[in-house]
């Protein structure tokens, strides 16, 4: 076995995508849920997650940053990234109307989000921690 760290940086899309998705799992784990990965982007989702309590299902998007785009809307996905060791997974429909509520209208009246109906962030802003903290793992 190699025991040698990868640095996350030298890894390619596919690689990090993998890394990720063994990262978010895992910390699902801790929680109760055994994480499926999908070989295909069924209605949005990259992976499930089940919950050993047989009911629960989550439908997750994989994603390297904090994203809303209008083709996941409707579909009841939540959205799974991480950001430095932290993990979040959030209802991604939910907290969009969340922050509305709350006056952050950044994503809504982004040039990005008019002509792309998308939004991400490279680093999650400071005043969105708040909202986010709660579907911090």
């Amino acid at each position: 076995m190699k025991k040698v760290r990868v640095d996350y940086k030298d890894l390619n899309d596919r690689q990090k995508e993998n890394y990720n998705f063994q990262k978010v799992a895992a910390r699902l784990a801790d929680y109760g849920y055994n994480s499926i990965r999908l070989s295909d982007d069924y209605n949005g989702a990259d992976f499930i997650a089940l919950h050993i309590d047989g009911e629960s299902m989550l439908r997750i998007q994989l994603k390297g940053r904090m994203t809303f785009h209008e083709k996941y809307y409707g579909k009841g996905l939540y959205i799974a990234f991480r950001q430095d060791e932290d993990v979040y997974v959030y209802p991604h429909d939910a907290l969009r109307e969340e922050m509305l509520v709350n006056g952050y209208t950044e994503a809504s009246n982004s040039i990005v989000w008019v002509e792309k109906g998308s939004r991400s962030w490279r680093r999650v802003p400071q005043k969105l921690l708040p909202l986010l903290e709660k579907y911090k793992l």
